[in-house]
């Protein structure tokens, strides 16, 4: 997401973990959405996969040159390549410095430190800026669309597969349960057979307030909902997924 564009509020300055007072512009790599998602081949071969919101990620480059079609969606592709690439790189060394400063609040297990973790970061956002730039040159439609949730400008069950990493749940703080709602609601709409959205915790580590209600508004819309443990955990308590999975009409 644009950090000009979502910008609200504080953090919870009782929080462990990250303490951002903006929504930021950081991507991750395939390897990562691999683990966060409990990516097999069997669940993104063949398929129809959308990620949103997908920011800076180099998931849908990184698919593509495994012959896999991935559309991303986010409210900041409506910004220039030049704007994409200054706010990546400067939310990139914003949260270096936060990790920095609170580096006991994680797992290093996966990165070994904060020099990997911005090396990582930078590789996803030159992946995707990269692809961003040549997608946007090419003939044809991008597979980089500009859309603002809660409403996505795609069909009645467009996708077999959405991925949905790092806003939903995450900043609880600052976007409340009807955005949350809407936003699901419409993802559902957008979402043939299934959602998978990490990580079911906010800033603090501690469980969505609301995912109660949100397992149910799902049940009630026809998608069976389980948390998943996940081979995945840098920020204390990322460690699990939401998994909605549409149920086969009865009857």
């Amino acid at each position: 997401m644009s950090r000009d564009e979502l910008s609200e509020g504080k953090s919870n300055s009782h929080a462990v973990g990250l303490q951002l007072d903006r929504i930021v512009f950081i991507g991750r790599t395939y390897d990562e959405y691999r683990r966060m998602f409990r990516l097999g081949e069997r669940d993104l071969a063949g398929k129809t996969i959308l990620d949103c919101p997908a920011g800076p990620c180099s998931f849908a480059a990184e698919m593509d040159a495994r012959g896999v079609a991935v559309v991303a969606c986010d409210m900041a592709y409506a910004h220039s390549y030049d704007e994409l690439a200054a706010n990546g790189e400067a939310d990139v060394l914003y949260t270096m410095q936060d990790v920095e400063r609170h580096r006991g609040s994680y797992h290093w297990n996966y990165f070994g430190s904060v020099g990997e973790l911005q090396y990582t970061r930078m590789k996803a956002l030159n992946g995707f800026l990269a692809d961003f730039r040549k997608t946007q040159t090419a003939s044809g439609s991008s597979r980089y669309i500009a859309a603002q949730l809660p409403s996505l400008p795609f069909a009645d069950g467009a996708f077999d597969l959405i991925l949905s990493a790092h806003f939903l749940f995450l900043y609880a703080d600052r976007m409340d349960f009807a955005f949350h709602a809407a936003t699901l609601r419409e993802l559902m709409r957008v979402a043939r057979e299934e959602i998978r959205i990490f990580p079911v915790v906010d800033f603090s580590g501690k469980r969505y307030a609301h995912l109660d209600q949100i397992i149910r508004l799902a049940n009630s819309a026809g998608f069976a909902a389980q948390v998943t443990p996940v081979p995945y955990e840098f920020a204390s308590g990322e460690n699990a997924m939401l998994r909605l999975r549409r149920m086969p009409p009865t009857g």
